[in-house]
């Protein structure tokens, strides 16, 4: 009889714990980002510096617990050859998964769209915290998503390996 109990605490106990990470990591750390994100930047070919760009609607959540946590998605007029133009455009890009109530973004059809050429990846803006880029893609029907990616100095510094001399000095805060 007292193995059943100690068994069942045992269970519900980890029945709990397990319904408290899934809300955490979906919801609990999340938050709309509507002060962070007043426009959306791109950097500029020529000054090396982030530029807004047309866009509207748009929509972001963020979390303290993780510099790449931030996803937004909005609209854009501009057009994808004039952003090429313009702005520096970027090999490699991999969207980052959202939670599933943050339904305007879907990394899988971000990546297959990017992967078909349907969608163009830009740089946003370079260390937005220390070994974090903030990556810009865009449609050609004008729709755009925002998230954080880890840079090469990022990878590094989270990893253990030597940073270098070419990563910026991190802020300790």
């Amino acid at each position: 009889m007292n193995g059943k109990i100690v068994g069942s605490v045992i269970m519900i106990s980890a029945l709990v714990a397990g319904v408290a990470l899934y809300y955490l990591q979906v919801y609990g750390f999340y938050q709309e980002a509507t002060s962070e994100l007043p426009e959306v930047q791109l950097v500029s070919l020529t000054s090396n510096q982030p530029e807004t760009i047309l866009a509207e609607r748009i929509q972001a959540i963020d979390a303290d617990s993780s510099p790449i946590r931030f996803r937004a998605c909005f609209e854009t007029s501009s057009s994808l050859a004039m952003l090429t133009e313009t702005y520096v455009t970027l090999e490699q890009a991999t969207p980052r998964n959202a939670p599933g109530w943050f339904d305007c973004f879907d990394a899988a059809a971000i990546a297959d769209d990017m992967a078909s050429g349907r969608a163009l990846s830009f740089l946003g803006q370079k260390n937005v915290e220390f070994g974090v880029d903030r990556i810009v893609a865009i449609t050609e029907d004008g729709r755009g998503y925002i998230w954080h990616e880890l840079n090469d100095c990022g990878e590094k510094a989270y990893d253990g390996t030597i940073v270098g001399e070419e990563c910026p000095r991190r802020d300790e805060n």
